[in-house]
């Protein structure tokens, strides 16, 4: 049954007030042109107020200070984050529990408390815990002695290896691997030893991973993803790694192992950084951006090797003009030569 609430309900959730109707009911969360009548919407940015008056929704989501007259409104400080709780609390209902179901493996020593859900496929090995709530779904491999916290969802196919922990209301997205080999070998002459991976990865709370993202184990000791890191897809996360709480690496971002990494660092898509470094926190790097040196906290970088922000725009604004300027000092040194010529000659 589809979940609804007054408009009153909904600003108590997210701590706001409303302007018109408080008692108005509403049954979900639509875009601004496409709204319709019982549903609510969000104006994130005033300069879209316009689009507001045109809409059918029967309530906008705005900041303080934002007027639509007619509608119903919800203000609230963060519009964003209000519509992300509305959205969440109107559409996203956990799945009842529904027990181990047939066609999937679970070692006789494994320990699933109350309530946790294992689909057809699953592969559960000697040793492991899951917690209470936790789903694992179609495909779903823990190797032995892995521990999963409580409330958790892994989506089909994700992998966690021998000894890694996940901690509580962890989602890894389709693909996932925790516990992967890091990338460890010797020179031996012109061949190459494989250097035994035996450390493990500890995922601290409320962390997302996202699809075909591989977080490796650590040589030894241990890779750690810190409470609150939000990983996208197809992110690599190499050995001994630790990434700092509520860090956020958009997609195919790669650390290089025994980097450090602050609390509250943005990565850009394809940012990367090279091993044995040490990030402080607050720094922000833009896309493909590349750290090749310890960094400083509070910082928005950009380029490769990275450089602050405001100077790697005036830099990219000569690129275009790299050929013009090329032409230019060649006519000037053509120049330069002529009158160097013209003064020997006297």
């Amino acid at each position: 049954m589809a979940t609804t609430a007054t408009l009153r309900e909904l600003a108590d959730l997210v701590g706001g007030s409303v302007l018109g109707d408080e008692s108005i009911r509403i049954g979900q969360v639509a875009p601004i042109d496409a709204a319709r009548e019982g549903d609510i919407t969000f104006l994130a940015n005033p300069k879209y107020a316009a689009k507001a008056k045109a809409t059918r929704a029967s309530a906008v989501i705005v900041a303080p200070g934002v007027e639509v007259p007619g509608l119903n409104l919800l203000v609230v400080k963060n519009p964003y984050l209000a519509f992300a709780k509305v959205l969440t609390h109107l559409k996203v209902a956990r799945p009842e529990p529904k027990g181990v179901m047939e066609g999937a493996w679970i070692h006789p020593s494994a320990i699933l408390e109350e309530n946790v859900t294992v689909y057809p496929g699953c592969t559960i090995g000697e040793g492991v815990r899951v917690g209470r709530g936790t789903i694992l779904y179609p495909r779903v491999t823990l190797y032995d002695r892995v521990q999963v916290g409580e409330e958790c969802v892994l989506h089909a196919g994700a992998i966690v290896r021998e000894e890694c922990r996940l901690g509580n209301r962890v989602i890894l997205q389709p693909a996932a691997v925790i516990g992967s080999d890091g990338f460890g070998f010797a020179p031996d002459g012109p061949r190459y030893f494989k250097i035994p991976q035996v450390g493990i990865v500890v995922v601290e709370d409320d962390v997302e991973i996202g699809a075909c993202s591989c977080i490796d184990r650590a040589a030894m000791g241990e890779t750690r993803i810190r409470r609150g890191v939000k990983l996208d897809n197809m992110v690599q996360i190499g050995h001994n790694v630790t990434v700092g709480e509520d860090t956020v690496m958009a997609a195919q971002v790669g650390i290089a192992g025994s980097t450090a990494i602050g609390n509250h660092c943005t990565f850009g898509g394809q940012a990367g950084t090279a091993g044995h470094l040490r990030i402080g926190d607050n720094v922000m790097i833009g896309g493909r951006g590349g750290i090749t040196s310890h960094t400083e906290g509070n910082q928005v970088l950009s380029g490769a090797p990275a450089i602050p922000h405001k100077d790697w725009l005036k830099a990219s604004m000569s690129f275009a003009k790299l050929p013009e300027m090329r032409r230019e000092l060649s006519r000037l040194k053509n120049q330069v030569e002529a009158l160097e010529k013209l003064l020997k000659e006297k």
